[in-house]
């Protein structure tokens, strides 16, 4: 029974470090993306080539990206101070490398928030009146300093050295032919909700540096493939029953095109021989894609075929679109046969996912409520609930869409409330907020702001309870 907790707790750490990662380079995938059109166009080999404005590539990778995550990093720790501390501890690694520092900022970024927090806490209550200012600047301006001469001669070529092993383990498996073994953990971990956490806080930053080099990376298309899950839900449109096969066409498009890959999770875990199809459909793609030479400029997010298309290099879309279509292929066929050697006659979709949910909830320890708003220990009520704010990961995706989605219902019901989505780390303390997530960040959106309602979700896309949240808001109104 100890080891079952103790593996459940482990994978609860990972999750969350995961995010924390994802957390620092999420709000800064529009610069990537940027940086990604500025590559396609302008180098020697773009579309539209230009030798004065292609000079903006090599600065844009090397400073401005990792000094945005380490901004981001420190700010996730400490707020504004961190950030700035962050910043500067950033730029120490940066110029004591000859090479893109993303993995060194993730590490400068959160320390030097951690630092400056640390030493407030400890000043807080011994500054003299009138010089909080003076010790405030002075305090992040030195310490920053400090860290940045630490970084420049002691972490960054440690870093350096990390990161260039690294890149040489992921080359040497790509010469070896075995990246495509990579999809076999890659494929269930999305499902389990680490996908943000593989594709920015791990596949991101290593294929930033070989695109800097190469052009193009294969590792950019790893995790946002489309194709194991668009695969799965052709088979269920075709071959699936009652509400499953009904809904899935429209998440067809919404993961296809709208690039939210969260969609299809629940139909792959209310029939767990699925992740056989998804693995399958990953590994065929990737095999595609290293065979074909395939790779993308910068990072597609969300994973939607137009931002792939996107971020494919000039004369590269022939390889990319087969590795999607193959994957694709393979996912549908194992999908087809699973589905149609299910007897099960199958109960309601919406009741699998709730009990799908529940499990999970219940093999993490978690207590599953009987009600729709769980409420914190300075009892707040519905009556007080002011805005509602949908928390994921990233603060994108996933809790965008679902926002959409009751925001338009909140319209029809005629109440003057905002809907907004959030990344979790952002979540502020808020009584007057109701804050939905997803079952597995529920006790993280409560730890951020406990004197809030929360409503738990098992999937943002398709919900009865945001029916229930708005019935209940309708006649207080």
């Amino acid at each position: 029974m100890e080891n079952v907790t103790s593996k459940k707790s482990t994978k609860a750490k990972v999750q969350k470090f995961g995010s924390f990662l994802s957390g620092m380079v999420m709000p800064n995938i529009g610069a990537f993306i940027a940086w990604g059109v500025i590559t396609a166009l302008f180098i020697e080999t773009g579309w539209a080539p230009n030798a004065k404005l292609a000079e903006m590539v090599s600065p844009m990778l090397t400073y401005l990206l990792p000094l945005l995550i380490g901004y981001t990093g420190g700010g996730i720790v400490y707020g504004q101070r961190g950030s700035v501390v962050g910043a500067i501890a950033t730029f120490g690694i940066i110029a004591g490398s000859g090479i893109p520092m993303f993995i060194g900022a993730m590490i400068m970024g959160p320390l030097g928030g951690w630092v400056i927090k640390k030493f407030d806490d400890l000043f807080k209550d011994k500054i003299r009146a009138g010089f909080e200012m003076l010790v405030n600047n002075f305090s992040a301006g030195l310490l920053g300093f400090a860290l940045a001469i630490l970084a420049f001669y002691g972490i960054g070529p440690v870093v350096e050295r990390l990161t260039n092993l690294m890149a040489s383990g992921v080359e040497s498996i790509i010469n070896a032919n075995l990246l495509p073994l990579a999809n076999i953990f890659i494929e269930p971990a999305k499902i389990l909700f680490l996908n943000n956490a593989i594709n920015h806080g791990i596949l991101t930053p290593i294929g930033a540096e070989q695109a800097l080099e190469a052009g193009k990376s294969i590792l950019f298309l790893l995790e946002t493939n489309p194709g194991p899950g668009l695969g799965v839900l052709l088979a269920f449109s075709l071959f699936g029953k009652g509400a499953a096969k009904s809904s899935a066409p429209g998440a067809v498009i919404i993961h296809f095109l709208g690039g939210i890959h969260e969609i299809y999770f629940p139909y792959v875990m209310m029939k767990p021989m699925l992740f056989l199809a998804v693995i399958a459909g990953g590994v065929s793609g990737t095999f595609t894609f290293q065979l074909l030479d395939a790779g993308l400029q910068a990072t597609a997010s969300p994973g939607s075929i137009l931002a792939i298309i996107g971020m494919t290099p000039k004369g590269g879309y022939l390889p990319v679109i087969l590795g999607v279509l193959v994957a694709t292929i393979v996912s549908f066929l194992v999908s087809m046969v699973i589905l149609k050697a299910d007897k099960n006659d199958g109960d309601d979709f919406a009741t699998q996912k709730e009990k799908v949910a529940a499990s999970k909830a219940e093999s993490k320890g978690q207590v599953v409520s009987e009600t729709i708003v769980v409420e914190k220990s300075n009892n707040p009520s519905i009556e007080d609930v002011k805005k509602i704010i949908f928390a994921c990961d990233a603060g994108m995706g996933s809790s965008a869409m679902g926002a959409s989605i009751l925001r338009d219902k909140v319209k029809k019901a005629g109440l003057n409330l905002s809907v907004t989505n959030s990344a979790i780390n952002n979540l502020s303390d808020d009584d007057e907020a109701l804050i939905i997530t997803q079952e597995e960040l529920t006790e993280r959106a409560k730890a951020k702001s406990p004197s809030s309602l929360h409503v738990s979700v098992d999937n943002f896309l398709s919900s009865p309870k945001y029916d229930e949240v708005v019935e209940k808001l309708k006649k207080l109104n």
